[in-house]
């Protein structure tokens, strides 16, 4: 098991529980893979750099995971083809 941390930015027109819904679906995709989300971190509605999909906001959260490293492949494309996500990143932590 790995390190990794994901960034992830949410559509900010997404009530609580959608939200919640989402950050669940994650986890348990990461669980379902062996690996375990040590820290979820939500930072809150934020303004974008540039604007996607014409919106210029987004939620953002930080997560601290432990997971397989030939699950990120698998995690990239769930997370790329979930409608709400906007943007994400998987970086590699010690």
């Amino acid at each position: 098991m790995r390190s990794y941390e994901i960034m992830v930015v949410i559509q900010p027109d997404l009530d609580e529980a959608s939200l919640k819904g989402i950050l669940d679906k994650i986890n348990g995709w990461i669980t379902e893979a062996g690996g375990s989300v040590t820290k979820t971190d939500l930072w809150g509605k934020r303004r974008l750099a540039n604007k996607i999909r014409k919106i210029s906001e987004g939620v953002y959260v930080l997560m601290n995971a432990q997971m397989p490293p030939a699950f990120t492949r698998d995690l990239e494309r769930n997370l790329l083809y979930t409608e709400p996500v906007l943007r994400f990143l998987i970086t590699h932590s010690n």
